[in-house]
């Protein structure tokens, strides 16, 4: 059932919004030059996909988790996307695609090995990582593999329709600060 949530809403998210996906690629471009994002990360599994999100650093910042990034490479409108969690909406298409659902553990980075150990640890790959999540209302980031992956599996022993909608819910009110940016 919530995989057939997952498509629907993807779909009409991406088609209802594609008027304001295209004013923020427009600004994007005048931003940074690439308003779209596009990074490996690891997957269900532990395969392996490109998700996509809009860019809110500098084209060349360090691909690193983004506890390990320096605020100064956060645009102005980088900002304004992040405050906002507009950032995340292209990953509506890596919800279509499969590769992600809208409630799950948030996609890691290959190298965050800390992270990998703990999720593999607590079974946290048997399912699709996701946009938002428990971890992300309780702004639990990535800063704490182990923490985190506890999170995600509490999580995920606990899904349901209630807690499904709940996440994305808390999400779009603003709860939780998603990932931290070293100062």
């Amino acid at each position: 059932m919530i995989r057939f949530l997952d498509l629907v809403f993807a779909f009409l998210g991406l088609v209802c919004g594609f008027p304001v996906l295209l004013v923020l690629i427009l600004i994007g471009l005048f931003d940074t030059g690439s308003p779209i994002f596009r990074q490996i990360r690891v997957g269900r599994d532990k395969q392996p996909f490109t998700l996509v999100k809009f860019r809110t650093m500098k084209k060349n910042t360090a691909s690193v988790a983004t506890h390990l990034a320096n605020s100064a490479s956060i645009t102005p409108f980088g900002h304004f996307l992040r405050k906002t969690k507009l950032d995340e909406l292209p990953q509506l298409w890596n919800v279509l695609k499969g590769e992600m659902s809208l409630v799950g553990p948030r996609p890691g980075l290959f190298n965050q090995e800390e992270l990998i150990i703990a999720r593999q640890n607590n079974g946290v790959f048997a399912v699709r990582p996701g946009i938002t999540g428990l971890a992300q209302i309780n702004a639990i980031d990535m800063s704490t593999p182990e923490l985190l992956a506890e999170t995600d599996r509490q999580m995920i022993d606990s899904m349901s329709l209630k807690n499904y909608f709940r996440y994305i819910f808390l999400t779009v009110v603003g709860k939780g600060s998603g990932d931290r940016v070293k100062n």
